[in-house]
């Protein structure tokens, strides 16, 4: 009868096995790397989406003052009104510039960290 308190070597052997393919320096480093460029990624995303929220809040906000200063342009004549147009539209294109070179930031933090 076998002894009950004995473990199979091959038990032994298997745990062993697990334990260097999962904990093994290379697969534990390998394994870092990959989730710090994940994070890395994420937060990339992140500063994306943020700069998009804010390009649609002043597209709103630049839509608006047109808006308003056309209908008041239009009733009065006043040019005030155009240059206030003009403001929202340097407005509207100095956002769209941010957002590309937030986009361009980001692409470019990615690109330059490490994968793994």
């Amino acid at each position: 009868m076998p002894d009950p308190t004995s473990v199979n070597a091959q038990v032994i052997d298997v745990i062993n096995q697990a334990q260097l393919a999962t904990m093994g320096p290379q697969v534990v480093l390998t394994s870092g790397a990959g989730k710090a460029y994940q994070s890395v990624a994420q937060s990339a995303a992140i500063a994306v989406q943020d700069a998009t929220d804010a390009l649609r809040n002043v597209s709103t906000i630049a839509t608006t003052a047109v808006g308003v200063a056309m209908a008041q342009y239009l009733a009065t004549g006043d040019d005030r009104y155009a240059k206030a147009m003009t403001h929202a539209q340097q407005l509207m294109k100095g956002a769209t510039e941010d957002y590309g070179a937030i986009g361009a930031a980001a692409a470019g933090v990615l690109k330059g960290f490490p994968s793994g």
